[in-house]
């Protein structure tokens, strides 16, 4: 099993716009092969921070879904848009799961 998360620095007035973008794509992201789980988490104590959570069958099947059409058309509005999208930054981690009850 694969997780990335993807730690998304959001000014506190972008959050709720980035909460209702991710909640169309956690719809989206149950078609997707290979994908078990969708989380967009937002932290309660840091207006800076939301994070994508998703977990993989397999690492391959992540890096499947980086290079798909799906993929794209996921961030197609991110790409398109000429407006500076609603993230500062982000930081992405990927962890292969070593344990699991």
């Amino acid at each position: 099993m694969y997780v990335v998360m993807n730690e998304l620095h959001v000014p506190k007035q972008a959050k709720d716009h980035l909460s209702s973008r991710f909640g169309n794509a956690a719809e989206n992201m149950k078609k997707v092969p290979g994908c078990l789980e969708f989380m967009f988490l937002g932290n309660e104590d840091e207006d800076g921070k939301q994070v994508v959570f998703t977990k993989w069958e397999t690492k391959e099947h992540y890096e499947e879904w980086l290079h798909s059409d799906a993929f794209k058309n996921a961030h197609k509005e991110k790409r398109e848009s000429k407006e500076k999208g609603p993230t500062t930054g982000n930081e992405l981690n990927a962890y292969t799961v070593i344990h699991q009850s």
